[in-house]
């Protein structure tokens, strides 16, 4: 096998309320080193609403986009003839904003002659990890964030196995809609932490869902309609930081039930060697969620890693460092890559097993 170049690349993310733009280097040993990261928040924008508005998040983007990529070729003292290749998220995601983000990296990328790499989102956030240190291939990935949840056989880039994925909502996106029906500030994940610290969590009986049901799948939409409702009679302080407690706890919890399933299938499928537990995304910076995945990880004689909490989050050196092992192994994309709004990591079983219907853009992701 020939040696792995060194490569530097910048990574552009523009798939939801977060403008960011990254350089990273990366080779064959040793972490990736992060030149530059810069993340230009959306929060303000989407806070009267609760929420993101996908139009509002598009504009935001455009307005943009420029400065962002320019501040991250600063920081990392460098000029686009220094790069290798140009890294962009093609989806899935708010298709508007992905466009944007998309074309900078075409516009760029044809100007200077580089080769594009058009990534996955979910596979950025697969890669998260290994920017913090050495996490060598393969690893099961609990991938949890606002808009996914789903347990993943990673072998590499491009090699992806699906274990299970949420039925319904993601567990990021319960954690908000929950907050936002106890009146917290939007994002609502880390206020709803912030409230449940010191909280009771066996105060509250909150469902548990698909305790029958084989397999590794998700399932939040009847744990956050029973909060919905008990927060409406909830006034008193310390009830509601019990409740938020006991909403922490029933989603950390069965995290952990279905990744303790997930690690028994991938057992089964890699038998020895090395074994690590990788947990990507936003929800991953949560507390009480990291001291749940650790304890199960341990108990089933697994590594634990998690990405460093600046790339929980969408950024743009997660996106350049998956656009940097695609170019390595020679997967680079033309100029006429699409912006999509679904892109399954595993497409094969989001077809065969969909979680959800599939519309005319394809399945879910």
């Amino acid at each position: 096998m020939r040696p792995q170049p060194t490569l530097t690349v910048l990574g552009i993310e523009t798939s939801c309320d977060e403008t960011a733009a990254a350089v990273v280097r990366a080779g064959a040993r040793g972490p990736a080193a992060v030149l530059s990261s810069v993340v230009a928040s959306q929060i303000a924008a989407h806070a009267p609403f609760g929420g993101v508005v996908p139009e509002i998040a598009a504009r935001a983007h455009v307005e943009i986009i420029d400065q962002v990529i320019a501040q991250a070729m600063r920081q990392a003292e460098l000029g686009f003839g220094d790069l290798d290749g140009i890294a962009a998220t093609a989806g899935p995601g708010l298709v508007g904003g992905v466009m944007v983000g998309l074309s900078a990296g075409k516009a760029i990328a044809l100007a200077r002659g580089l080769p594009l790499i058009a990534v996955n989102h979910l596979e950025g956030h697969a890669v998260s990890a290994r920017l913090g240190g050495e996490v060598d291939y393969p690893f099961l990935l609990l991938l949890v964030s606002g808009g996914h949840c789903q347990l993943l056989d990673v072998a590499g880039v491009g090699r992806c196995r699906r274990l299970g994925s949420t039925i319904d909502d993601a567990a990021g996106e319960a954690f908000d809609k929950i907050a936002k029906t106890m009146g917290l500030p939007y994002p609502g994940g880390p206020a709803l932490e912030a409230l449940a610290e010191g909280g009771d969590p066996s105060r509250f009986n909150l469902p548990r869902a698909l305790l029958g049901r084989e397999g590794c799948d998700f399932s939040f939409s009847g744990l956050k309609t029973a909060a919905a409702r008990m927060a409406q009679g909830v006034a008193d302080p310390v009830e509601r930081r019990d409740l938020a407690a006991a909403v922490q706890a029933a989603i950390a919890r069965q995290l952990a039930e279905r990744t303790e399933r997930a690690l028994a299938v991938y057992l089964h499928a890699h038998g020895g060697g090395d074994r690590r537990l990788v947990v990507a995304g936003g929800v991953a910076a949560n507390g009480e969620v990291r001291r749940a995945l650790t304890e199960v990880a341990e108990a089933a004689g697994f590594g634990f890693s998690a990405p460093p909490l600046a790339y929980c989050t969408d950024n743009g050196a997660m996106i350049a460092l998956a656009g940097a092992e695609r170019l390595a192994a020679g997967m680079i994309d033309g100029l006429d890559a699409v912006a999509r709004p679904r892109w399954p990591l595993d497409e094969a079983a989001a077809l065969a097993h969909p979680t959800h219907n599939p519309g005319r853009k394809g399945a879910k992701a």
